[in-house]
């Protein structure tokens, strides 16, 4: 029987309410609060009993719009709670994704933070409400860990239409029991081929079962810190957060990446598990380089965004004795869908992919052409099924429609092959989306907005390597008349509603678009702008 993630919490916290399971650090970095199983139990208690006085119950949507902060782990069992689903929503997403966000999910309730890192998220999130033009939710406003809370009046200036409260505001104490019927319980954004991102939805029961069986073939347990650097928001950071916290380990909490305070904290907290991409991984080996430093680790979840997993996985296994394994997950599929156990070898193991974290996760790989099963160990799309696939799309259910087969099986969009039953090695994507800094981004979305530019005729974005190693967005734009923008311009045009790391690290004007022309019809050559950047050192 699927456990009840209110159950599994209630259990670790009636033995021993004191243990300390997460760490809030602000942006400062100190003081370094530490809540306990049963701080965190009420005040999730405490939010529960806010969102029903609000109104919010099965079936509502409740944004939160938090950094890595306990508030935002509260939030998600209150939600559990009460029957709502929670869509994570990034505090570096501009108007545009946040208007999307709304759109799309309709949350009743947005749960905001207040004076974050100079942030001004209630002017986002009104020029947002205007541009989706939805009914506005109510903001539930609350403050960094340990803070003193928002004034009435700095609390009121929140209102977006729906009413403004301080969060929480009941006091909690009470048991925290699981909504009777299970339901959506949390969404992530995803990128998409339109170049707007779907919010792919997970219930209750599957995201029970994929994180106890996660933290069970890990071996977290009691006594394990996770480091908890990538943002909540997203499915990466989530997965291995509520991992660890339904394991009984304890989650070391960071809401802003500041490397050489991470790695104090890693010290500080002898974190002994981490899950996150090479390009955070080799910040904090930077960091440890300046600064050496015995680390407990004993085990880490890498994905390659940078090609530099193999470099930071031989410097871990050789400086602390960690095991590291190649990760394979995404939002649709709940990141560590599967990960190499250790007995394969490293050159194996460092790769992505790695073995299904449960049996009851099915995975073949098929032609992306035909759909037709192909041999064991040749190339195809990985398609899956099982409790760790999307339940569903919010703001748009015919996407299940486009992207499962029909005899019922996820396709991933993912080249791989078939290495043993149950375990695939992750190849690359098929299509051409983008890694800036960590996040998949379609190129599509920042061509949308360029080509919103009253002086932009055409345009193409493509990725090439940076000088970090890691990619960078390049955007061709062919200018409309004789007018022509500078690069400045349109880079400022393009950081007004998209998130920093979407904005273009370059904009080059041509006159004309390199193209072919084929059956479908007339198609911009991409490898010739990607080669043109190269040759002129982009």
């Amino acid at each position: 029987m699927t456990p009840r993630l209110l159950d599994v919490f209630a259990g670790l916290a009636d033995a021993e309410p004191d243990a300390v399971v997460l760490y809030d650090a602000d942006a400062g970095r100190s003081p370094v609060r530490p809540v306990s199983r049963r701080q965190l139990r009420d005040l999730a208690a405490g939010m529960a009993e806010d969102l029903r006085a609000h109104g919010i119950g099965a079936g509502d949507c409740v944004g939160v719009w938090l950094p890595n902060w306990s508030h935002a782990v509260a939030a998600q069992f209150a939600a559990l709670a009460v029957g709502a689903h929670v869509i994570g929503i990034n505090t570096r997403y501009n108007v545009d994704e946040v208007a999307h966000v709304l759109r799309m999910a309709r949350p009743r309730a947005v749960v905001i933070a207040h004076d974050f890192m100079n942030l001004d998220l209630g002017r986002v999130l009104r020029a947002a409400r205007e541009a989706a033009a939805t009914e506005p939710p109510v903001c539930l406003v609350t403050t960094a860990p340990g803070a003193a809370p928002a004034s009435p009046d700095e609390v009121a200036a929140y209102d977006v239409g729906g009413g403004a409260s301080a969060f929480p505001q009941a006091s909690g104490g009470g048991e925290l029991r699981p909504c009777p019927v299970p339901g959506l319980a949390t969404a992530f954004t995803t990128s998409g081929s339109t170049g707007r991102p779907k919010l792919a939805a997970h219930g209750e029961p599957g995201m029970a079962e994929h994180l106890v069986a996660a933290g069970e073939r890990i071996g977290l347990g009691p006594g394990d810190v996770m480091l908890g650097a990538l943002p909540l928001s997203g499915v990466f950071g989530f997965v291995a957060a509520m991992a660890a916290v339904f394991s009984g380990a304890a989650v070391a909490l960071e809401p802003v990446f500041d490397a050489e305070g991470v790695l104090t904290d890693m010290v500080r907290h002898r974190v002994t598990h981490v899950i996150g991409a090479d390009d955070l991984l080799g910040r904090i080996e930077r960091a440890w380089q300046d600064h050496p430093a015995p680390l407990p680790l004993r085990w880490i979840g890498i994905a390659d965004f940078e090609g530099r997993s193999r470099q930071l996985a031989a410097w871990a296994e050789r400086e602390f004795g960690t095991t590291v394994a190649g990760v394979y997950g995404s939002s649709e599929l709940f990141a560590l869908t599967a990960f190499w156990p250790r007995r394969y070898p490293p050159e194996l193991r460092w790769s992505g992919g790695g073995q299904v974290v449960t049996e009851a996760i099915e995975v073949r790989v098929a032609d992306p052409v035909t759909g037709e099963t192909v041999p064991d160990g040749a190339e195809g799309e990985m398609q899956f099924r099982g409790p760790n696939v999307v339940d569903a799309y919010l703001g748009d259910p015919a996407v299940a429609g486009e992207v499962f087969t029909e005899d019922g099986w996820f396709r991933s969009g993912d080249l791989g092959r078939l290495v043993a039953p149950g375990t695939v090695q992750y190849l690359c994507r098929i299509g051409d989306v983008l890694r800036l800094r960590g996040f998949l981004v379609d190129p599509a979305e920042i061509e949308t907005r360029l080509a919103a530019h009253p002086a932009v005729a055409m345009v193409k974005v493509v990725g090439v390597p940076g000088g970090d190693g890691g990619t960078i967005a390049v955007a061709f734009v062919v200018p409309y008349g004789p007018s022509r923008p500078g690069e400045d311009e349109l880079k400022q045009w393009c950081a007004q509603t998209l998130a920093k790391f979407k904005v273009p690290s370059r904009v080059r004007l041509i006159d004309e678009m390199p193209t072919t022309s084929g059956t479908n019809g007339t198609k911009i050559r991409a490898a010739a702008l990607r080669e043109l950047a190269l040759r002129e050192g982009v």
